[in-house]
């Protein structure tokens, strides 16, 4: 039980940091899309192409670059987190009404004043819902990663895979299902109070 607990955290920790790292970066990529409007298109558009790549080969690419361990399983997760974040943070913002935006400049807020207390706060929304959909996807790519070497629960599904053992695999994909289902009703839960806020 004390190993499953262990291998369970290590799962989650994984997801976190490639899925924070993505929000960091994809937050501020998503913001100069807004301000740069020319690049949003030829940005997004790389953004999707990476998230077309499998995710073995994706895998087996950033192995060459970061080598065996959760690293790899990291960056994995970053570049497939990008898109919902970039993409959510530009939509969220450029949907804000413009009388919100002519309010803080009538108040004279500078660019980063209205920024951070005007666009930010009222797309944070449509971002959790980027970020929602990345922690799911994330969990899944944690799983296979143990084929790079990552740890987490994908350890057990792949010794049950390997040894025909149901029990092996379900003490992995259990877990597993149960995080991907609290992390969904969560942050479902967090959106919706953002927007009735």
């Amino acid at each position: 039980m004390l190993e499953l607990i262990q291998r369970a955290a290590v799962h989650l920790l994984i997801s976190l940091s490639g899925v924070v790292l993505a929000t960091v970066i994809g937050v501020v990529i998503g913001v100069i899309l807004t301000r740069v409007p020319k690049l949003a298109g030829p940005v997004i558009g790389i953004v999707e192409v990476l998230q077309t790549i499998p995710s073995l080969a994706m895998l087996s690419i950033l192995l060459v670059f970061f080598g065996l361990g959760n690293m790899t399983a990291v960056m994995a997760i970053f570049f497939y987190s990008l898109l919902p974040i970039v993409r959510n943070t530009y939509t969220g913002i450029l949907a804000l009404e413009p009388a919100l935006l002519e309010a803080g400049r009538g108040m004279g807020m500078s660019s980063l004043q209205i920024l951070f207390q005007v666009e930010l706060p009222n797309a944070i929304p449509v971002i959790v819902s980027g970020l929602r959909i990345s922690l799911i996807t994330a969990y899944g790519i944690v799983t296979i990663s143990v084929l790079v070497g990552g740890g987490g629960l994908g350890r057990y599904v792949y010794r049950g895979i390997q040894m025909a053992d149901m029990a092996m695999l379900f003490t992995g994909a259990i877990p597993i299902c149960l995080m991907a289902f609290l992390t969904d009703l969560l942050l479902n839960r967090l959106e919706q109070k953002l927007l009735h806020r």
